[in-house]
């Protein structure tokens, strides 16, 4: 209760000032009391549909069940014929394609794999779990609050990296300076001495939100090419 009384006063208190006034944590305290005001990213359980459409292809659902208390993920994925599912249970893993339990050896066949359960588990608590998962150990927040302008709009923008077993990629959030929701977000590839390269990474448009376990998500993600404005593909979270 303390810890939510502070996060209100501290979002009321900063409306009115400039970038220069505030730190990254201000911002960040600000953003995620916009949207999980009730603190309940840390205890979220709860399943979601997510519709991947992409140029020349099939549209692919995804249903998504994250138990952050029980250490469990599941995608349950279905493009035309094909479904597949990924489940991880605490340290375990298990595999099913079209209805059929999969050992190592037949995974591989499908080019399914552990490695790969676990890259769809973080991806995805990743993700719908900003920007609360800025929060997390290994991740290290610019002092320095930028205004930029992008697609015509005024951000607040926070710069962040990650420790070297986190992720090497160098992201960029932007929120809207009047509600501190984050609208945008934008991550550049390094190179072997860390150095950020500008025609690389992607940036995501994020559009209308879908109100999942109390917490205000991002409807609509649109995936761009930094380089050159390319449209890549849009996700669509769908509320069960």
């Amino acid at each position: 209760m303390i810890r939510k009384i502070f996060v209100a006063l501290l979002f009321c208190a900063s409306i009115g000032l400039s970038a220069q006034d505030l730190s990254a944590e201000q911002v960040l305290e600000n953003t995620i009391a916009y949207h999980d005001p009730n603190n309940n990213w840390e205890t979220f359980n709860e399943e979601f549909t997510v519709v991947m459409t992409t140029p020349n292809a099939s549209k692919r659902t995804s249903k998504i069940k994250i138990d952050l208390p029980a250490e469990y993920f599941n995608v349950t994925a279905t493009r035309d014929t094909v479904t597949t599912q990924y489940t991880i249970n605490k340290d375990t893993c298990s595999m099913v394609y079209n209805g059929t339990v999969l050992d190592s050896i037949e995974a591989k066949g499908k080019n399914m794999s552990c490695d790969r359960a676990n890259l769809y588990k973080n991806y995805y608590t990743y993700l719908y779990g900003l920007p609360m998962k800025l929060n997390d150990p290994g991740t290290n927040l610019s002092q320095n609050v930028e205004k930029k302008t992008f697609k015509g709009k005024d951000y607040l923008v926070i710069k962040v990296t990650y420790d070297e077993a986190v992720g090497s990629d160098v992201w960029y959030f932007y929120f809207n300076p009047k509600t501190y929701a984050m609208e945008v977000y934008q991550f550049f590839k390094t190179d072997e001495n860390g150095k950020e390269q500008p025609d690389t990474g992607e940036y995501i448009l994020l559009s209308e939100e879908a109100i999942v376990n109390g917490i205000k998500m991002p409807k609509v993600r649109a995936w761009y090419y930094n380089k050159d404005d390319k449209y890549l593909g849009s996700d669509t979270l769908i509320e069960n």
